[in-house]
């Protein structure tokens, strides 16, 4: 299928954390300046260390646990188990995202609310019976299973708590990250994992959540959970032994129908998740962060893009890889859905030299709109680099209308 080319004024936009504008007043101007139409702002997030290059306060930013960045009112959580955190180190200003959305329409910008919904360490820890749980009983604190019907009604309730504070008019987009499960690749606090030389195969197997709810929901598509314990436990057993074989995918590691349940059961829970999201934000156009592999696990849903019945107005794709895995993400994804695609660049990844090139073969693969990660932390010279490459998109678009128009 062939990607419409998107207007100059919609094309792209740029991340940002709440700490990087409450404080500091010419922050919404600085990143208005760099050409882009919109903000995806920090509403809901995990755990971080960040830089604040550009504050006239502070320089870093450590939030310890995942918190929300808005106004909750405590008692409509009153008897659940999960409770959004708030923000110990951000008190003086109980709104900070509304405070930091404020200063960027002012700028003229569109702001799309960044809501994480899976990942928190805390909640986590409050209950480590809805995490996820790998095939050797081991939990993963920082991930909670949304196969868990109470997980899935607190990525809900969070999201329809923010769509209450704030009408479409203000925030009119929700990017959602984090809608899946997120796996053995985390970036643990001193993270010792590296040198064990786990094969991509291995990790994901490490992956595969056997919580009791995620077993019910494998036994329902077609497999038996216990088996598929077994065969995870076998084959990442195997792999550390000398001189192993180690299988390449899900399928080959765990037998056609045991992958296929596990996939159906991922599939299901996730395009519920978004429905059940969709339900609580009537209006609002929804950005769903997405991996096209069904068998990734993180904070990018790991769908089938042409198969995925969820509610997602756009996919997001991260493209922070090698350049040409990265055109080829975006090449089979313009082929395999009619949603939007909007490709996740990083230029803290990217040397700035090659920004502006990785960002035209991108729209050349079919992109319709870029979002640039991370207008806050960036270095000077990499948000000069945004800058021109943002205005090279932005003048690719024009050229295209003119010539359709033309035409």
């Amino acid at each position: 299928m062939t990607a419409t080319r998107p207007g100059a004024a919609d094309l792209s936009g740029a991340f940002a954390y709440t700490w990087d504008l409450v404080g500091d007043p010419a922050a919404a101007e600085r990143i208005a300046a760099l050409g882009v139409g919109s903000v995806v702002l920090q509403a809901a997030y995990h755990s971080a260390r960040a830089m604040t290059p550009y504050h006239p306060v502070h320089r870093t930013v450590h939030a310890t646990h995942s918190a929300v960045y808005f106004p909750l009112d405590p008692g409509g959580w009153r008897g659940t188990r999960l409770r959004p955190p708030v923000p110990g180190w951000a008190v003086d200003v109980p709104d900070r995202f509304g405070t930091a959305a404020t200063a960027l329409r002012g700028q003229g910008l569109r702001v799309e609310a960044w809501l994480v919904l899976t990942h928190g360490t805390v909640l986590g820890e409050q209950a480590p019976g809805l995490t996820v749980r790998n095939a050797f009983d081991e939990r993963y604190g920082y991930a909670l299973c949304p196969a868990q019907p109470e997980v899935a009604a607190y990525a809900a309730q969070l999201v329809g708590a923010f769509c209450e504070r704030y009408d479409t008019a203000e925030v009119p987009a929700l990017m959602l990250e984090a809608c899946g499960w997120l796996g053995f690749e985390h970036g643990s606090h001193h993270e010792k994992t590296a040198g064990a030389d786990l094969t991509r195969a291995a990790r994901d197997l490490l992956s595969v959540c056997l919580c009791t709810a995620c077993r019910e929901g494998i036994a329902a598509a077609g497999a038996d959970p216990a088996d598929l314990a077994h065969a995870v436990r076998r084959t990442v057993d195997a792999e550390l032994q000398v001189g192993a074989r180690a299988p390449h995918t899900l399928h080959e590691a765990l037998g056609e129908q045991a992958a296929t349940a596990l996939l159906r059961h991922r599939k299901a829970v996730i395009e519920q998740l978004t429905k059940d999201v969709a339900a609580v934000a009537p209006g609002r156009e929804l950005l769903l962060m997405a991996d096209g592999d069904p068998g990734a696990t993180g904070p990018d849903a790991g769908i089938n893009l042409g198969r995925f019945k969820g509610r997602a107005d756009a996919l997001v794709l991260k493209c922070w890889d090698g350049e040409h895995r990265s055109v080829a993400r975006i090449e089979a994804a313009v082929r395999a859905t009619d949603r939007t695609v909007i490709a996740n660049v990083s230029v803290l990844e990217e040397h700035p030299a090659r920004v502006a090139g990785r960002v035209a073969r991108l729209l050349d693969a079919g992109a319709q709109q870029i979002r640039y990660y991370h207008a806050g932390m960036a270095s000077p010279a990499r948000l000069q680099a945004l800058r021109r490459a943002d205005a090279y998109a932005r003048e690719t678009a024009r050229a295209a209308r003119t010539t359709e128009g033309a035409a």
